[in-house]
Formats: structure tokens, C-alpha cells, sequence
């Protein structure tokens, strides 16, 4: 794999005159305060309506299946409350996550005037996104799918419909943990409800009929395990992130870069021994 030059990805420029701002429309007047953000995407919509349609399934099964028709008023008190809590703490990240500005660098702000005005000192490099047509600032990707360059972008991440970026991914954060741990307590009443049914009469242990009950528990507990995995992973990942400063999309560059690297050397070192294992092959 060879080296690909930075520039085939992005203009990078030394003199304003160089960015050809000529080409860019200037920025449109700023939203009003109070704009709500958020991406038309039909695939991110369908997404956020599955995931919102998913909690609202495991809310149904453990009030109705599981709760409710208990005879055990504590248990059923105490595990009703904080499931409700931690549903509605994760669909309110999800909504914030969802609705916030990730970041976005205004568009089309790559203008003559706006150069001039950062008063760029002699060998100063300025990024410039030939998609969006705007300045960019340090760390900011764009993403194909908001059509916007996010800063500090993570990814795209169509479950929540929106860029995970400098200004939302506390609530991406939340978000993955809350819906970790309700899938966790989800998981561990469907356990204990078993247990309860094998033990008893099944017609006693739910308001439902026995095979309608264990259809509705069993895809629960099939719900409760992949989200678990899945959410559990991205909250790590998040963590790591936070913690070492790197984005995702940051880290990918470094591994590419470092993977080309590895490849390129490797290549000189076989260029460069080839004429070496030759002589000795012929001696």
C-alpha cells in the first residue's frame, strides 16, 4: 500500500489567494437562536425509531409480563422504579444526543473576507474542506451524511441520527450506559421470572397465556443480550477514547498511516535485500 499525500484528501495552503475562495458561496445567514438541529437521513430516522420502539418493547414486557401481574408489591415496586429511570434517563440522552449540534463548522465560510480576518502569519498552514467549502479547524472530519465538517468527530452513528462530536458525545455516553444497564436489569428479571414460572403455575405468573408469555420473554432476554454486548463495547470504546484524547476517525487515520508505513518499509527492505539473497543463492 503506498503513502497517499494529505493534500488528495484536502486542500492545504500557505497564502489565502491559494484557497481559491472565489469558489465559495458565503455562508448563509446564522440559524435563529432556539433552531432545533437535526439530519433528514431516512436510514438515521428509521434507526431512532427502532431504537425508541425497542425500549418501549422491554417497557411493555416488564410492566405488563413481568411486574405487574407479580404478587410481590416490594419487588415489583422497587425494579418498576429503576427501570423506568434508567429508560427514560437513555431515551433522554438519545434525544439530546439526537437533536444537539454536534459541532458543526459553519458552511461555506472559506470566503476572502473571512481568510483575511484570521490574519494567517507567513508558513501558517490553513485546512481548507473541498466538500463544504468551509475553513477547518484542528481534528474536524467531515462527515458525508450531516454534509458538514463536525469537530472532534467520533463517527456517524446512525442509531442516534446525528455526527458524535465535540459538543454531543457526553450525551452518546450516558446514552450507551443507560441502555447497558437496562438491558442488564432487563436480563436478570427475566432470569428471576423464569425461575418464578417453572416453580409455579404458569398461568398464574403472567396475565398472558404461557406461550405468549415465553415468546414475549424470550425475545427480551434476545433483545437484552445483543444490546448489552453492543452498548457495553461502544461505552468502552467511548471511554478509551476520552481518556486517550482520540476520536475514532482520528485513530483510524493513525493506524492507516501507520499500516502504509509498515507496508512501505517492508517493501524497501525486500528492494533492497533481494540482490543480497540473489549472490547468495548463486555462490
Amino acid at each position: 500500500m503506498m503513502l497517499i499525500p494529505a493534500h488528495h484528501f484536502r486542500d492545504i495552503e500557505r497564502k489565502p489567494e491559494y484557497l481559491q475562495p472565489e469558489k465559495c458561496v458565503p455562508p448563509p445567514h446564522p440559524s435563529p437562536v432556539g433552531t432545533m438541529w437535526f439530519i433528514r437521513d431516512g436510514c438515521g430516522i428509521a434507526c431512532a425509531v427502532v431504537t425508541w420502539f425497542l425500549v418501549l418493547y422491554a417497557e411493555f414486557v416488564v410492566l405488563f409480563v413481568m411486574l405487574i401481574p407479580s404478587r410481590d408489591y416490594v419487588y415489583s415496586i422497587i425494579n418498576g422504579i429503576m427501570f423506568n429511570l434508567l429508560a427514560f434517563l437513555a431515551l433522554a440522552s438519545h434525544c439530546r444526543a439526537m437533536l444537539t449540534d454536534p459541532g458543526a463548522v459553519p458552511k461555506g465560510n472559506a470566503t476572502k473576507e473571512f481568510i483575511e480576518s484570521l490574519q494567517l502569519k507567513p508558513g501558517q498552514v490553513v485546512y481548507k474542506c473541498p466538500k463544504c467549502c468551509s475553513i477547518k479547524p484542528d481534528r474536524a472530519h467531515h462527515c458525508s451524511v450531516c454534509k458538514r465538517c463536525i469537530r472532534k468527530m467520533d463517527h456517524h452513528c446512525p442509531w442516534v441520527n446525528n455526527c458524535v462530536g465535540e459538543n454531543n458525545q457526553k450525551y452518546f455516553v450516558l446514552f450507551t450506559m443507560y441502555i447497558a444497564l437496562i438491558s442488564l436489569h432487563a436480563l436478570i428479571m427475566v432470569g428471576f421470572h423464569f425461575l418464578h414460572c417453572f416453580e409455579e403455575d404458569w398461568t398464574k405468573c403472567s396475565s398472558f397465556s404461557p406461550p405468549t408469555t415465553v415468546i414475549l420473554l424470550i425475545l427480551l432476554c434476545f433483545e437484552g443480550l445483543l444490546f448489552l454486548i453492543f452498548t457495553s463495547v461502544m461505552f468502552g470504546t467511548q471511554v478509551h477514547s476520552i481518556c486517550t484524547d482520540e476520536t475514532k476517525a482520528k485513530s483510524s487515520q493513525r493506524k492507516s498511516l501507520e499500516a502504509s508505513t509498515h507496508a512501505l518499509g517492508h517493501r524497501f527492505e525486500e528492494l533492497f535485500t533481494m540482490p543480497r539473497m540473489f549472490n547468495q543463492g548463486t555462490l
